[in-house]
């Protein structure tokens, strides 16, 4: 049985894409992987924040049935760039263990040093309360440490967000503790702009203003010219010292005509299908031929974290209440929004997805994708989230046509017919293709220089 320190998969699981029953080779290996990662792993694998990623891609590869052979694979081929827990602060644990903790946890955070001391923290809290009475606390309670707490889950390009997918996709409490471990160490520049949208998109609705389509706003942030280039290419981080820095205003300004616009399931489930529409959608179309074709790196972290939205907003409500989740689905949005804006906005070329030709037309089915995939030894775990997600949102918006369905709900998709899937064959060959796997802010014609024409 799964702990909040001991991670367990049985075979059973049902992950959000990827059909049980798993084999029990696969579910002991990636259950021994994970347990060594959660004892001996820092969530960072370096001081600059540069994220643990190994706990993503055993649960990816084991929800796409990679043998427990590839599994041990990818654990050994990318564990030389781990580092070690570190110790626990047992004055800084007692001071967060106190009744009245909110002062010691408020000085600990985005120190990564204070991991291992974080991780032990929310092991004890879960072990004692449960897992959703330990998100409901720290995250969704409405007190100032739990907004900012919840600000700080959406940092580290979602990472945070991520991993607390994970957690209760797997239904595995000791990942949900990393989880908000992860997201105690990570800094606070988001929060500022999900206030202002709050109250600005609260304004709106007040006022009978419906909320504009996704598309629409992207088209926005591209109009904008100011918002357009706030992010410069010498930024470190094009997103706080960029957008937020230079540009917040016009952000919020865009950004928060999105809301889901109430907290019944059918909205919900609307804004989640226009939501993981948008990101599959402005992610893969953000070329620039006659380059060959490549994803945006940090535009890839939107897609990746959106799979685990269906299962977050389908979470009983005494788990997840139905403000949380309303809450929860327009801070993805609004993210998504401003991490668009962040690399310099790119035109979105959507014939590029639709016309796209696979280029190993033999091996272009999805099951042929997810084997190539699973066979990809250079991944770091990005490439398989991104197939993984790319089919889940397939899954999810399809399984929803004509039943409250996008169209329906006056939010049409941009993603039509086969679209899905070209933009998955589109990711595997780009992985696939010579020279790095990924551009890195695809609006700068910088992050191009290198990346081949296409023949």
């Amino acid at each position: 049985m799964a702990t909040a320190t001991k991670i367990v998969l049985t075979g059973a699981e049902k992950p959000v894409y990827g059909d049980g029953p798993f084999s029990k080779e696969a579910a002991e290996t990636a259950s021994r992987l994970l347990q060594d990662n959660h004892d001996n792993h820092h969530i960072f694998f370096s001081p600059n924040g540069f994220h643990n990623h190994r706990a993503h891609h055993l649960f990816t590869q084991y929800a796409l049935h990679a043998t427990a052979d590839q599994i041990q694979f990818s654990y050994d081929h990318n564990k030389g760039t781990m580092r070690a827990i570190g110790s626990i602060d047992q004055d800084l644990l007692n001071a967060l263990r106190a009744p009245d903790n909110h002062s010691a946890f408020a000085s600990a955070l985005n120190k990564e040093q204070n991991y291992a001391t974080f991780l032990r923290f929310f092991e004890l809290e879960i072990d004692e309360k449960s897992w959703p009475a330990v998100l409901q606390e720290y995250l969704f309670k409405g007190d100032e440490r739990a907004d900012d707490l919840l600000a700080r889950t959406y940092g580290g390009f979602l990472h945070p967000l991520i991993h607390l997918g994970f957690g209760i996709e797997f239904e595995q409490p000791a990942v949900i503790a990393e989880a908000l471990a992860q997201a105690a160490l990570h800094a606070d520049y988001l929060k500022p702009v999900f206030a202002g949208c709050e109250s600005k998109a609260a304004a709106r609705e007040a006022g009978g203003q419906k909320a504009a389509r996704i598309p629409e706003l992207l088209d926005a942030i591209r109009a904008d010219e100011k918002l357009r280039v706030a992010a410069h290419w010498e930024d470190d981080n094009k997103l706080r010292d960029g957008v937020i820095a230079r540009a917040a205003d016009e952000m919020i300004d865009i950004a928060s005509r999105w809301s889901v616009g109430g907290t019944d399931q059918a909205s919900l489930d609307a804004g989640c299908r226009e939501m993981y529409d948008a990101t599959v959608y402005y992610t893969s179309t953000s070329q620039h031929p006659p380059s060959i074709p490549k994803y945006d790196f940090y535009y890839m972290h939107a897609v990746n974290s959106s799979i685990f939205f269906p299962r977050l907003l389908s979470l009983p409500t005494t788990t997840l209440s139905q403000p949380s989740k309303t809450r929860l689905l327009n801070y993805k949005v609004w993210n998504d929004l401003a991490l668009y804006a962040s690399r310099r906005a790119p035109a979105l070329l959507l014939d590029e997805v639709r016309h796209y030709a696979p280029q190993k037309q033999a091996q272009s089915s999805w099951a042929d994708v997810i084997r190539r995939v699973n066979a990809f030894e250079d991944d770091d775990s990005h490439a398989c989230k991104l197939i993984r997600a790319i089919g889940g949102g397939e899954a999810f918006c399809h399984s929803n046509q004509g039943q409250g369905s996008v169209t329906e709900q006056g939010r049409a998709g941009m993603m039509q017919g086969d679209a899905w899937w070209r933009a998955a064959n589109m990711a595997i060959d780009s992985v696939e293709a010579p020279g790095k796997r990924w551009v890195r802010s695809a609006g700068f014609e910088e992050a191009w220089v290198d990346v081949p024409a296409r023949l």
